[in-house]
């Protein structure tokens, strides 16, 4: 099966994306275990994983339309704190749901509907589930303070 040229170059950008993601969570989740917080860090764990997944499922759907997958992930610099790290993950994933967005109108504009489903289990994992959390986290910090919010994530 041959996939649109426009299609799947789209869809190695949000590969790129998706592989940066996993690695940012990545260092910020081990930079909590070393730190302490063994909250964080489980959930940046999982957080992680399901990053792979996208990654994953994205990277087959490239190779089912014939496409070569990029495998570099776009650049990305990791937070030093807490809040730092938090907030670098909430702004990487306001960025991943505008990419989808523009991913999903792409592929309903040239007919890839699967893609588009993909894409669209994505937005919701990204919006329901990722950014829902971040938010929570930043705004637990704000209500709390930081060392109140830093003692309930040990």
């Amino acid at each position: 099966m041959q996939g649109h040229p426009e299609v799947l170059a789209y869809l190695n950008e949000l590969l790129r994306g998706e592989l940066a993601a996993r690695d940012q969570y990545f260092v910020h989740s081990r930079t909590y275990e070393d730190q302490g917080f063994a909250k964080l860090f489980a959930r940046l764990d999982h957080e992680m994983q399901e990053e792979t997944q996208h990654a994953d499922a994205l990277l087959r759907r490239i190779l089912m339309l014939g496409g070569r997958p990029d495998m570099r992930p776009k650049e990305f610099t990791p937070g030093e704190t807490v809040p730092q790290m938090l907030r670098k993950d909430l702004d990487t994933e306001y960025e991943v749901r505008a990419a989808l967005r523009k991913g999903i109108a792409l592929c309903e504009e040239h007919g890839d509907y699967v893609s588009r489903d993909i894409l669209l289990q994505q937005l919701r994992d990204t919006e329901e589930d990722h950014a829902y959390w971040l938010e929570k986290q930043l705004s637990l910090i704000e209500q709390v303070g930081l060392q109140n919010y830093l003692q309930s994530q040990m």
